[in-house]
């Protein structure tokens, strides 16, 4: 695309004075000063009917030469979405400029428009005959450029190749993953990552936070890259999209037997200027929330800073029915618990990028996360034993206090460089965190003469302290290089290392409040591991054919020593080869095929491994396995997409997954020390498992003002535990669902409504991911048990206002019916047990956010800006 600009002598003025030669060139040189922003612009949008359209995006852009490559290039030089009516206004614009107006919208084919504004003739009378005018550009009394009704036509393109400038689609589907945007979900304002995942179709989030993705736990990655992380310990307001990667390729660690990878896409911006947001509030159990965010660019340099601080005073009633059946005697324990966890955590990001030139970037950012917690329990117990003759019937009460301290610091380096071939490039990454975490927690029990409220006939105490120290440092390369139109190699090179320190002392509390260690309680150990990886991955392909080829090699080792006992433990795993194999075919009408099939492996961790049995919690008594193998998977995906009108989607996915050596939780029976039998929990290697499932997703833009997202999982599951000399649990069919709708209303109005379906279902197999310090009290999750089946309803309401809706209202409101009760059933050879709970039902949050920019070229007064414009826009000239 060129501009040619001519210069025309203003209508009417034929008797001013001819202007001295070379004036006008030195004007075009820029010589003098720049033509005055004083230009306005305006018109409508309509779509092909010729109806309106509001809520989509025009901006303007400016011709410019870039001071580097000498191209010219469009910049950005101001934006703004359209009014209901469909007109938009632009105001302050460069006069005697080749402009261009770039409008777009979802579903609809952008749209340029070429255009200068150029002075108007002046109005008879305006200026008095053979009088020159003051100003180089004529006689103006005004600017302004009506465009009229630019016309948007439907755009049907594949969603994997089409960039929608006014808002991103809320699915996206590309060779190894989905993309779900997650930027207009405002149930989850002034929320965490979770509750983010607990709208984004196909993951589904239990009552305790634990994330399962088509029902196994998935790897949590943070712009690519694991973290160390928490999905609690990010802000929602922080996020972008997540990208859902059921079966990753080569490209990632092949550790997780398969589970897929969440990697959530944190928000960036690189405009010129200043620009940022502020929010706060609070929901009602008084837990406040609070996010700020900043960034500032200018030339080569951008800073940005987020900070967040998110409060909690949860609140979980429970029940439990358990039956034990040990050494020839039943005991049934009956217990009520009301759990409450107050406390808040802090997140603070600082990032800065720098552009060494075009073609290299340098970026670095550092994380800190505090939190400090204190979770309270309070468990009235009921125990008999049924078969002693006397029936005898014990009753107490148990109070658990605990006092929970972390911190983060993460630090993260990177750089990209492109070369000169298009889309080769070469990117190296390193980044290090350090955790540490203390808990202490008392645990005092009021044995009773009777039922409550009786007397108090003995007072037992405990207390745990622990402390944990994780520290994991990785460094990762990798490169790119286009063979070809359609081809591409990529290669890598990733070394992750993780130590870990952690020591949980138990004492018991004697009646004068003396403490003594507890010989039975004492868990101290440390470990050291490390992976070290290397891929290939090539992809090509002709016509609609495209493939993906991969190869991952993984070795790994672990050691460590169980301090309390002097006892070390080492083991080293050989390479292992994990390839991958990805096929899409697109067809006539938009249509596409994808499939894929990959290995991955799950190692046991040092705490799965020692064989040490900790009784430092009395309910929940834990002994590792030296003997425990790593688990494979091989993993085979189908899916189908359609894409109809208006980036509505249609996605179909089928896919079956077989693993050996199952890891997974194992109760043993035994005696304690002073011969008391027990349940002790462990772990154990089942010969096999496997599940299979379907899943459809759905995405449908209704009209402008509503859109809908639906999703279904019907799966199947098995674990073969013969080998345990248990009956194998019988496959249970099941299915999830999930449907989230938006509505765009009137005065600047949002509703959101989110429901989710949860049919019965077996018990997930791994859970409690990241979490250092002592063992929490919990339920053992079992291979043998099921979830009863439970629904729920989310609404949230948004109000914006002031100038460009810069601030905004949300109230929203979690669980409307307080349905959402998890009611597990879980049974082995030695116990059955009942347990339901419902945490946090009809919870209301009230979030107020406010968000500012201003783009100023000369916002560090710099000497020099070197040309720079407010930012490539995307075009060339």
């Amino acid at each position: 695309m060129a501009f040619v600009v001519k210069a025309q002598p203003p209508a009417g003025n034929a008797q001013a004075p001819a202007a001295k030669p070379g004036a006008a060139q030195q004007g075009l040189a820029g010589k003098q000063a720049p033509p005055p922003t004083i230009g306005r612009a305006y018109g409508k949008v309509i779509d092909s009917t010729g109806q309106p359209l509001g809520q989509v995006t025009a901006i303007i852009l400016k011709s410019t030469v870039d001071p580097v490559t000498k191209k010219k290039k469009l910049v950005l030089l101001k934006g703004m979405d359209t009014k209901a009516n469909g007109e938009f206004n632009f105001e302050d614009l460069p006069i005697v400029a080749p402009l261009v107006l770039r409008v777009s919208g979802t579903g609809y084919k952008a749209q340029d428009v070429s255009f200068s504004i150029m002075p108007a003739a002046p109005a008879a009378g305006a200026q008095p005959a053979g009088q020159a005018s003051a100003s180089p550009y004529g006689a103006i009394p005004s600017f302004e450029k009506d465009l009229g009704s630019v016309k948007l036509a439907a755009d049907v393109k594949d969603l994997a190749t089409v960039t929608v400038t006014a808002a991103p689609p809320t699915m996206k589907l590309e060779l190894d993953k989905k993309v779900f945007n997650v930027e207009k979900n405002i149930v989850s304002a002034g929320g965490t990552g979770l509750d983010i995942m607990r709208n984004v179709p196909s993951v589904n989030v239990d009552i305790d936070g634990n994330v399962t993705l088509r029902g196994a736990v998935p790897t949590i990655f943070v712009d690519g890259r694991p973290t160390t992380l928490t999905l609690d310990e990010i802000p929602a307001d922080a996020i972008e999209s997540v990208e859902v990667i059921t079966n990753p390729s080569a490209k990632y660690d092949a550790s997780g037997g398969g589970a897929g990878i969440l990697n959530i896409i944190l928000k960036k911006n690189r405009k010129k200027g200043y620009n940022g947001s502020i929010s706060g509030g609070i929901d009602s159990h008084g837990a406040p929330n609070a996010l700020a965010g900043f960034n500032i660019r200018q030339g080569k340099v951008n800073i940005s800073a987020n900070g967040m601080i998110n409060g909690t005073n949860g609140k979980t009633i429970g029940n439990t029915v358990r039956n034990t059946y040990l050494y020839g005697d039943t005991t049934r324990l009956l217990q009520g618990d009301l759990s409450r966890n107050k406390g808040q955590f802090m997140f603070g990001q600082l990032g800065a990028d720098y552009f060494v030139s075009n073609k290299t970037t340098i970026s670095a950012s550092y994380i800190k996360v505090h939190g400090e917690f204190k979770p309270t329990d309070v468990s009235r117990i009921e125990t008999d034993s049924l078969n002693a003759p006397d029936k005898s019937v014990t009753y107490s009460t148990r109070y658990s206090n605990s006092d929970r301290v972390f911190d983060v610091n993460g630090g993260q380096l990177g750089m990209k460089h492109l070369f000169a071939k298009t889309g080769e490039e070469w990117t190296i990454d390193a980044s290090l965190f350090d955790v540490r975490a203390h808990t202490t927690a008392l645990y005092t029990t009021d044995y009773l003469s009777g039922q409550p409220p009786s007397a108090v006939n003995a007072v037992g105490q405990q207390e745990t302290i622990g402390t944990a120290s994780p520290l994991f440092y990785t460094i990762q390369t990798d490169y790119t290089d286009p063979l070809g139109k359609k081809s591409k190699l990529e290669a890598g090179l990733r070394a992750a290392i993780q130590h870990l320190d952690n020591d949980n002392n138990t004492y018991t509390i004697d009646g004068n409040n003396q403490k003594q260690l507890d010989s039975l309680g004492i868990s101290n150990y440390k470990s050291t591991s490390a992976v070290y990886a290397a891929y290939v991955n090539f992809t090509s392909g002709f016509g609609n054919f495209s493939y993906a080829l991969g190869l991952r090699a993984e070795s790994s080792n672990y050691s460590g020593e169980l301090i309390n006992t002097g006892t070390p433990y080492k083991n080293t795993y050989p390479l292992s080869l994990f390839p991958s194999v990805f096929l899409s075919q697109k067809f006539k009408n938009d249509q596409e095929i994808q499939l894929s099939a990959t290995r991955k492996i799950t190692r046991p961790n040092f705490f799965q491994l020692i064989p040490y049995t900790d009784y430092s919690d009395t309910l929940n008594i834990t002994r590792g396995n030296p003997d425990l193998k790593p688990q494979f998977t091989e993993s085979f995906e189908m899916s189908y997409m359609k894409t109809l009108a208006h980036s509505n989607t249609l996605l179909f996915s089928a896919y079956y997954k077989y693993t050996t050596n199952l890891i997974t939780p194992f109760q043993d029976s035994g005696l304690n020390p002073i011969g008391k039998p027990v349940l002790i929990n462990t772990y154990e290697n089942a010969n096999n498992s496997y599940t299979v499932g379907a899943e459809v997703t759905a995405t449908y833009n209704f009209t402008h003002w509503w859109d809908a997202s639906l999703n279904v999982n019907l799966y199947n599951s098995h674990i073969n535990t013969n080998n345990l000399d248990q009956p194998s649990q019988t496959a249970m069919w099941s299915y999830f669902g999930k449907f989230n709708s938006n509505f765009k209303l009137p005065d600047n109005f949002t509703i959101q409504l989110t429901t989710t379906y949860q049919s019965k279902t077996q018990l997930p197999i791994n859970l409690n991911q990241n979490q250092f310090g002592p063992p929490n009290s919990s339920t053992q999750a079992s291979s043998q048990g099921f979830i009863k089946s439970f629904y729920g309803f989310d609404l949230a309401i948004k109000k914006s206002f002031l100038k460009n809706n810069a601030a905004s209202v949300t109230v929203s409101m979690t669980d409307i019916f307080r349905t959402r009760w998890s009611d597990q059933f879980s049974q082995s050879a030695f116990f059955q047990q009942e347990y339901d709970r419902l945490k946090d039902p009809q919870l209301v949050r009230v979030v107020l956010a406010y968000r500012f920019g201003k783009m100023d070229l000369n916002l560090f007064k710099r000497k020099s800006m070197n040309g720079q414009g407010m930012g490539d826009a995307g075009g060339s000239l």
